[in-house]
């Protein structure tokens, strides 16, 4: 059983930075790919950010390259999402998710099944 559990959300104004937390815990991540979900008001939930915890290696959506950075730490098991030059639209429910890769998926396909309970991220105009 995968847990997962979120911290680091808040308020800050537009071009603020926060930091997201995903503590991990369960099997051996190093089959597993850990990723970043948010979901505005009204709208669904969307892929952010993805990282393979076995080689690093990640996937961003475009319009959040060159602000967000995904990383892990494999001796904490836990993963985070540093988010930079924060913008009102970036407003959403922040979602940890993880996923036993298999060798048909990519970090933007995978079928998440494990889910954290969010953390709120709001940025002012």
């Amino acid at each position: 059983q995968v847990l997962l559990v979120e911290s680091g959300g808040g308020l800050v104004q537009t071009g603020g930075s926060l930091r997201l937390s995903c503590a991990a815990s369960g099997p051996t991540f190093s089959n597993y790919a850990m990723a970043w979900f948010r979901q505005a008001p009204g709208k669904e939930r969307a892929l952010v950010t993805a990282i393979k915890w076995s080689d690093g290696s990640t996937y961003y959506t475009d319009s959040v390259k060159g602000r967000f950075t995904i990383a892990r730490d494999n001796a904490e098991n836990t993963m985070y999402l540093q988010m930079n030059s924060l913008k009102p639209e970036d407003t959403a429910v922040y979602f940890c998710a993880a996923r036993y890769l298999t060798r048909w998926e990519s970090l933007s396909t995978a079928k998440y099944n494990y889910w954290g309970q969010g953390t709120q991220v709001t940025v002012s105009s």
